[in-house]
């Protein structure tokens, strides 16, 4: 089995069993997250490998992460994650990526992030749910954070945070990669 069969595997356990547990008919978790009821029981069904935005959008809808919707085991008090299980979620043709680092439940999903964005590359993010925040810190060239329509530029060693519940995404505009580590609180459900 490949590790993108143990993703596929891992989410489709993990949804099942964390819409079940919520109490979600397929229909109110599509409406919650704004993805159709046939693509998540293609999910469930381990029949598609979602995009990241869809994962993020389930994940946001459910109150987790999406460390807990692709993780395979039961996670024990401490938990390390070398660097082989990390997981890269977006790349582009360029050499631009983002790996999820490590993340956690508790008091509701936070997660460890590094990113790389070549010259010229961008990633934008639809609004996560209210209460949300991002702490990013550049490591390395020039980051442009897109908040709400307004660009602010980080140099190396800035860091920044904002609240991630409008439209926001990650420029380099620059000549020279940018490095970033970045961590992503999201509050409990309610």
């Amino acid at each position: 089995m490949t590790d993108l069969d143990q993703l596929t595997q891992a989410l489709a356990r993990n949804l099942k069993s964390l819409r079940t547990e919520r109490g979600f008919t397929l229909d109110a978790l599509a409406a919650r997250a704004g993805v159709s009821r046939g693509m998540l029981i293609q999910i469930e069904q381990a029949r598609t490998n979602p995009s990241v935005g869809t994962v993020v959008k389930i994940g946001d809808a459910l109150g987790v992460s999406i460390t807990s919707l692709l993780d395979s085991d039961q996670e024990p008090q401490v938990r390390l994650v070398p660097p082989e299980q990390a997981i890269r979620l977006w790349t582009t043709d360029t050499g631009s990526h983002s790996t999820l680092l490590a993340g956690t439940e508790a008091p509701g999903p936070l997660e460890l992030w590094h990113w790389r964005l070549m010259p010229g590359d961008a990633s934008t993010s639809d609004p996560h749910p209210h209460g949300t925040t991002e702490l990013v810190h550049v490591t390395a060239g020039t980051l442009t954070l897109d908040v709400d329509g307004t660009g602010h530029a980080l140099p190396t060693g800035t860091s920044a945070c904002f609240e991630s519940h409008v439209p926001h995404g990650y420029r380099n505009d620059g000549t020279e990669p940018v490095e970033m580590t970045m961590a992503v609180s999201v509050p409990e459900p309610r």
